[in-house]
């Protein structure tokens, strides 16, 4: 688990090919003063398995599915990223829950009146709220406007200087993780939805079962 406060801009040492996937090295030498094997470090907001660190530097194998899914398949020799240790239990919750998850990606459309314009599938629009959370390239942000295929942020001046999203333009492709609450609130609310689309709802009957009511 994550926050999406992202504690350090990384760089991208090598990008070399795997059988299914792809194998990243990156410089990090703030997340890599403590990491060891096997843990968990967010890069643009992607959970990804330390297989080897050292000097500074930490090495990640990035599944197919992973590359498909996010913007770091088009990742090269030289680019910024940003980097998160996994939270320990008991730190400051200074963003919101990320899982490191990515949904799919959103391409980064411009400025409009202060604000920071992206857009987005639609299929992921829905899960996004004025004044909800959203997480992009790793770094958890503040929904102003939400509509049905994009959304908008404000980036304070920190935000842009410490982050990738300062140093991003117009068309760029970005990772998005939506707010994984409302993903499972729509997974169980959904049945009773439907149900009560249909016009029945199951309900306790007097003798210990149900009863449809209309």
């Amino acid at each position: 688990m994550f926050t999406g406060i992202v504690e350090e801009l990384g760089t991208v040492v090598a990008v070399g090919p795997l059988d299914d996937g792809a194998r990243l090295t990156v410089s990090g030498p703030l997340v890599t003063s403590d990491v060891r094997h096997g843990d968990s470090i967010a890069v643009n907001g992607v959970c990804l398995t330390v297989v080897r660190s050292g000097d500074g530097e930490f090495t990640v194998d990035v599944v197919a599915e992973t590359l498909r899914r996010s913007a770091l398949r088009s990742l090269a020799e030289g680019d910024r990223v940003n980097l998160e240790r996994a939270m320990a239990l008991g730190d400051r919750l200074g963003g919101h829950i990320v899982q490191g998850h990515v949904d799919g990606t959103a391409v980064l459309r411009g400025e409009r009146d202060g604000l920071t314009r992206f857009e987005l599938p639609e299929e992921l629009s829905r899960y996004l709220v004025e004044k909800g959370s959203i997480t992009v390239d790793g770094v958890s942000l503040t929904v102003v406007d939400a509509g049905r295929r994009e959304f908008t942020v404000a980036l304070i001046p920190t935000t842009a200087e410490l982050t990738t999203l300062g140093r991003r333009a117009p068309g760029d492709e970005v990772n998005i993780e939506v707010d994984v609450l409302a993903k499972h609130l729509e997974r169980l609310a959904g049945p009773h939805l439907a149900a009560r689309g249909r016009g029945a709802q199951a309900l306790p009957g007097d003798n210990g079962g149900v009863r449809e009511a209309r």
